[in-house]
């Protein structure tokens, strides 16, 4: 159902985008959202977007570097990396949450996820 794909090596400062394509009806009823996971820590919270796309949400350590967005036309949510560091370096996985209970920023509350994405920033 959903598909990440856009990742890849980039020194720190770099930028990469990333995507991540639905099936239609997943992706006009769920808010998406954006993981990342390293071996060192548990999958953690990057950025979602509502149904609509008015609102957005990211997490501390990437605000004014991200920006999420989605695309109706092509069901594809979007990831711009912008002024990368090494720490960004993770897995990224997107998701889907169709439930309206529970927290934009907790993975248990997604109910479809993809099958990640490298992205590893050099120093």
């Amino acid at each position: 159902q959903l598909q990440a794909f856009g990742g890849g090596l980039v020194q720190t400062g770099g930028s990469l985008r990333l995507s991540c394509a639905a099936s239609g009806r997943t992706f006009t009823t769920s808010t998406m959202g954006w993981f990342r996971q390293t071996p060192e820590k548990e999958r953690e919270f990057v950025a979602a977007i509502s149904r609509s796309g008015s609102s957005a949400y990211y997490a501390d350590s990437v605000k004014g570097r991200f920006t999420i967005s989605r695309d109706r036309a092509n069901n594809t949510v979007y990831l711009q990396m912008n002024s990368l560091k090494p720490e960004d370096t993770a897995v990224y996985h997107c998701a889907a949450r169709r439930t309206y209970s529970g927290t934009y920023y907790n993975p248990r509350d997604y109910d479809a996820w993809g099958q990640g994405t490298q992205v590893t920033v050099s120093s």
